[in-house]
């Protein structure tokens, strides 16, 4: 089974990248929710280019968990098309990844 690093990017504000962080642990879609203050993001939206302030996720999960995880984090997150990227981990330390697998099981 592989290993996969979610990017997500949220408001500034830190209230939404909480509630993510914390109900996407509690309901074990994530082993780990990293939360990186301080992103500042140049995006194009609606016609014209935009900048904020905002937060980045950085999500540890199973192979047997990212769709839940992918159709959980729209349902979560505050904005109308949020940023989800799912990478695959090709190689990690052997007992993380144990740990992280262990920990996204269903129970």
């Amino acid at each position: 089974m592989k290993a996969y690093v979610v990017l997500i990017t949220a408001p500034a504000d830190g209230e939404a990248a909480a509630k993510l962080a914390r109900t996407l642990v509690e309901e074990r879609l994530a082993a780990c929710v990293n939360r990186v203050p301080g992103l500042v993001s140049t995006y194009w939206w609606q016609g014209k280019i935009e900048e904020d302030r905002e937060e980045l996720l950085i999500i540890k999960t199973s192979e047997d968990r990212l769709e839940a995880l992918l159709e959980r984090v729209p349902e979560l997150h505050p904005y109308a098309v949020p940023e989800v990227l799912a990478l695959p981990v090709e190689k990690g330390h052997p007992p993380y990844l144990d740990w992280l697998l262990a920990e996204t099981r269903f129970s």
